[in-house]
């Protein structure tokens, strides 16, 4: 009965969302594509964060890396764009492995810290190279295939990669590795103990999600037609990681909430002030004082409580 009750509830919401482009204007429904690609890299910053205890304190470089390689294939290399959005996550895949193998040695903050100086120095190299990454202009005016350059095109790709993307990830997470990595993140020590290999585990950890992080930045370049060095900067990650500690650490879907509060703020409130970010301490305030697993950890917590 509540296997159907859920594949009910999927079906109303994945109408709904299906009619979105139907039911708003243009601005909207780009505000909504904008909410899930941002909310996917929440969610593969979460699987490392949350799930596997990983201080992955600079993880938009894996998201601006990506959309990079995207759009560099495209726009200086001649490459097919469905080819080239293949390219960009595996572009990820390699940062990933190569930033890991020298922070995984460390831990916690250390390890965290590390990582913020790598992905510094990865955004300096884009945003100075003028003559291969358009420096601090970006990339403009990517050509993308037809059936998704339309708004509407660009909502149902969007969400049907996410929604792909969420999958497996849970998947992962149901799996056994995503127990060992749970085990990892609760007591590394006793996990290294009875034989669990833990710096494997989280490099294993550290590259899945920055493959995720990548699919993101392809996204967001199919959404909209530009990349930019801020997408790799520091400031977004420590975005991200807000988005994830509103909706809920150890949810699945908290951190795609975390990522609509956030996109919300800064789209409605900052039309009438410049201090959104005002609005948003308070909301982050008023969470970590109350609601100290984020909005949905909460509610998991409710259920679990009264079930």
């Amino acid at each position: 009965m509540d296997r159907r009750k859920v594949a009910v509830t999927v079906l109303i919401v994945a109408a709904c969302l299906a009619a979105v482009p139907f039911a708003l204007p243009r601005f909207y429904v780009y505000l909504m594509a904008l909410i899930v690609t941002t909310g996917l890299l929440a969610t593969s910053l979460n699987f490392a964060l949350g799930f596997g205890g990983i201080y992955q304190l600079h993880h938009a470089v894996f998201y601006g890396v990506g959309a990079y390689g995207a759009a560099v294939s495209i726009t200086k290399l001649g490459v097919n764009p469905w080819l080239a959005f293949i390219i960009g996550p595996l572009v990820s895949v390699v940062l990933s492995v190569v930033m890991g193998l020298i922070c995984v040695r460390l831990s916690k903050l250390y390890f965290g810290m590390l990582q913020i100086s790598l992905g510094s120095l990865v955004w300096a190299v884009v945003y100075r190279w003028y003559g291969f990454t358009g420096g601090d202009d970006g990339i403009h005016g990517i050509p993308i295939p037809e059936i998704v350059a339309s708004p509407e095109g660009s909502y149902y790709f969007a969400m049907i990669v996410a929604a792909a993307s969420v999958w497996v990830m849970y998947r992962i997470y149901k799996a056994p590795f995503g127990s060992t990595l749970q085990g990892i993140r609760d007591n590394p020590v006793r996990c290294q103990a009875i034989g669990v290999n833990v710096m494997r585990h989280q490099l294993a950890a550290m590259v899945i999600a920055g493959f995720f992080a990548g699919v993101a930045g392809v996204m967001f370049v199919v959404v909209d037609n530009s990349v930019f060095p801020d997408m790799m900067f520091w400031t977004l990650s420590m975005e991200i990681t807000i988005m994830a500690l509103l909706g809920g650490w150890f949810t699945m879907l908290g951190p795609m909430l975390g990522a609509a509060i956030m996109v919300a703020l800064r789209t409605f409130v900052a039309a009438y002030t410049d201090y959104w970010t005002l609005a948003l301490g308070i909301v982050c305030m008023l969470v970590i004082l109350f609601l100290p697993d984020g909005i949905l950890g909460y509610v998991s917590s409710k259920k679990r409580a009264s079930g």
